[in-house]
């Protein structure tokens, strides 16, 4: 699915959260699915009992919680058609007996149905309207007509449905029976489902939560009942099952071969290195002195706020405010981009050669860091070159480091110089919006963007722009392993563990300070390096974490700059997205030494104790573009649905 769309009203919609979708090329075996099932469905869902025994208890706050809890269990009780199945309504005499890719349900009578249906029916008007009580209303007669019709007890639903064949082995089996069909069954449309729009972030989520479970019964409702196999006849209607699509077929087809599943093999214990790796002091360690001839930076050119991440809230998330989101993070808003991550990184490295005033031919080396490249083969180093127009370098390659890019591309371009003593062109540049699928924690952090640097040489005599630079890696396996993508167990989308992560953070930034605390000053200086810093420029991984951290550390937050309010976290270009703000936003007006601290998945980590000179820094984005303003409301505020049946339905 693609990473985001502009909707009509000019919001920014995931599809990904909203159609609930499952990567089965990924799917091994049952037991995998189960795991996935269970922890999507069915732990944030309650029963209808539960339902049932919080209205009897008064648990209901207001109409809001019960209607989330009717859609929750509807999604729990379709967890597995849902995800693995087109249903068809099919004349009974037309169903083909003998494929082995057509299914019917097996089901059994909803327990105490018609007694958990009228509860939720009296119990809906007597509680109030967290919002809008209009809005309300039309969500809940959607979502009231699925749950008051629904006929079957959803416990025990099997994944792997039986085929025709096998359901008439059984006589007494009981599937769906509808007495007649019309195709043109009102369902929304997909553009109906993107344009939903309401004032309330929470209230547009869940309105479009009913609009998909609706399209899960493109019948008449009512009419359905659960009939035996032999009291079928040739007029009926039943519904039959079919894959979705080939890899739903293919797993359905591991699972009757009776392939085994791979098992991962077990990592060793970790052990420290014989000694330190010390950081590398760049006036003792080489010949050729580094200069940043300049930096520039590419924003994504979409806002997606808080407001936006919980108006696509998926069916798998916990209730999540806008306001605890920032709470949490200290993200209120991150970038999107509308371009690939070639034409990012393309942006960023344009600009950079136009702002040193060099011209391809004098490029002496392009590294690109970055985690979020899908590009294998031609990397996107050499990508980089064929548009840039160089014709030949000393090296191109990409660099995956993750959070720790920065630091890591630095370390390389200045290794470089010493062999080509030519400029050397850095570019980092992420895109994360299209990777991140329906997870929460990484929708609520992660972000597009890119910047470019150019280390070039100083002129004889003078000091480096890089005084000290150092990179880590590895650890303990859950922290080599907190951060995933692509992640088999979360449909291949990219996925955080947070105590792990914040584990390998505290490690690192700990050790970090106690190097630079023990280090002389450059220059001969009084004092420490950590003595000689002007300011701290961390990766902007979570600003919240960060600043425990850092605190745990002995550092103060007005050491700290920050930008991940309104960028969120751009992984590698995080660092020089964050300089160059600081630059932008005059908390950086003359040159100072900065300490650039990085690290993230793979257990990476590095730094670079740098030298920042506002001049060589270009304050606006490589190529801006215009966040268009959320054009006005039309005067009709519901999402016109499908057919006209449907929109007596709301009103």
């Amino acid at each position: 699915m693609n990473a985001f769309v502009l909707n009509r009203h000019g919001r920014l919609v995931f599809p990904s959260s909203i159609m609930p979708q499952l990567d089965f090329s990924t799917m091994e075996s049952l037991d995998q699915l189960d795991t996935v099932i269970r922890r999507d469905f069915e732990t944030k869902a309650p029963s209808g009992t539960d339902i049932l025994e919080k209205i009897r208890t008064g648990d209901y706050d207001d109409r809001y919680a019960l209607m989330r809890d009717i859609a929750l269990n509807l999604f729990w009780a379709n967890r597995f058609s849902i995800t693995m199945y087109d249903k068809r309504p099919t004349r009974w005499a037309d169903l083909p007996r003998t494929r082995s890719d057509v299914f019917l349900p097996v089901l059994e009578p909803w327990e105490d149905g018609e007694t958990k249906v009228a509860a939720v029916e009296s119990a809906y008007p007597t509680l109030p309207a967290r919002w809008d009580a209009d809005v309300e209303d039309r969500v809940f007669a959607v979502l009231f007509d699925v749950f008051g019709n629904r006929k079957n007890h959803a416990t025990t639903l099997p994944a792997v449905k039986p085929t025709v064949e096998e359901f008439l082995a059984d006589a007494g089996n009981l599937t769906f029976r509808l007495p007649d069909y019309d195709p043109d069954y009102p369902v929304y449309e997909y553009d109906d489902i993107l344009d939903c729009r309401e004032d309330v972030p929470e209230l547009e989520a869940l309105h479009r939560w009913a609009m998909v479970l609706h399209n899960q019964y493109p019948w008449d409702r009512a009419a359905v009942e659960l009939a035996r196999a032999d009291q079928l006849s040739d007029d009926d209607y039943v519904v039959a099952f079919h894959p979705r699509d080939r890899e739903v077929r293919d797993f359905l087809r591991r699972l009757r071969a009776g392939v085994a599943p791979r098992q991962a093999p077990r990592p060793r214990e970790s052990r420290q290195p014989v000694r330190p790796f010390p950081a590398v002091d760049v006036r003792r360690a080489f010949t050729v002195m580094p200069r940043l001839e300049c930096l520039v930076a590419v924003h994504g050119d979409q806002v997606c706020t808080n407001d936006d991440v919980v108006r696509n809230s998926a069916y798998n998330w916990s209730p999540m405010s806008a306001d605890e989101i920032q709470e949490k993070t200290g993200v209120e808003e991150r970038r999107y981009t509308s371009l690939s991550l070639e034409e990012l990184a393309l942006q960023a490295a344009e600009a950079a050669l136009e702002k040193a005033g060099r011209g391809p031919e004098e490029i002496g080396g392009v590294i690109v860091c970055t985690c979020t490249s899908s590009r294998l083969i031609p990397s996107l180093a050499t990508y980089l070159c064929g548009q840039l127009g160089i014709y030949q370098t000393h090296a191109a390659y990409d660099l995956i480091a993750a959070c720790a890019g920065m630091p890591y591309g630095l370390a390389e371009a200045v290794r470089i110089l010493q062999e080509v003593e030519r400029p050397i062109l850095v570019v980092c540049a992420e895109k994360f919006s299209d990777k991140i699928g329906n997870v929460r924690p990484s929708r609520m952090l992660f972000a597009d963007g890119a910047a470019a640097m150019i280390v070039g040489v100083a002129a004889e005599g003078e000091a480096p722009d890089f005084d000290y630079l150092q990179t880590y890696a590895s650890g303990p396996a859950s922290e080599v392993n907190s951060i995933i993508w692509p992640n088999p167990e979360f449909d291949n989308n990219i996925t955080v563990f947070g105590p792990q992560v914040k584990a390998l953070a505290g490690r690192y930034l700990a050790q970090m300070i106690e190097e630079i605390g023990a280090l002389p000053a450059p220059d001969g200086g009084a004092g420490s390096v950590l003595d000689s810093i002007d300011l701290i420029v961390p990766h902007q991984a979570n600003k919240t974490m960060v600043l425990q951290l850092a605190d745990r550390a002995g550092l103060t937050a007005d050491q700290l700059y920050f930008n991940i309010e309104t960028t969120g976290n751009a992984s590698s270009a995080s660092i020089p997205l964050a300089i160059h703000d600081a630059v932008r936003d005059g908390v950086i007006t003359a040159p100072v030494r900065v300490f650039a601290p990085g690290f993230g998945a793979g257990a990476v980590a590095g730094y670079a104790v740098m030298r920042v000179d506002p001049a060589v820094v270009d304050i606006q984005d490589a190529h801006p573009s215009a966040v268009a303003e959320e054009p006005p409301a039309p005067a009709a505020q519901e999402p016109q649905p499908a057919s006209e049946q449907l929109r007596e339905a709301f009103t």
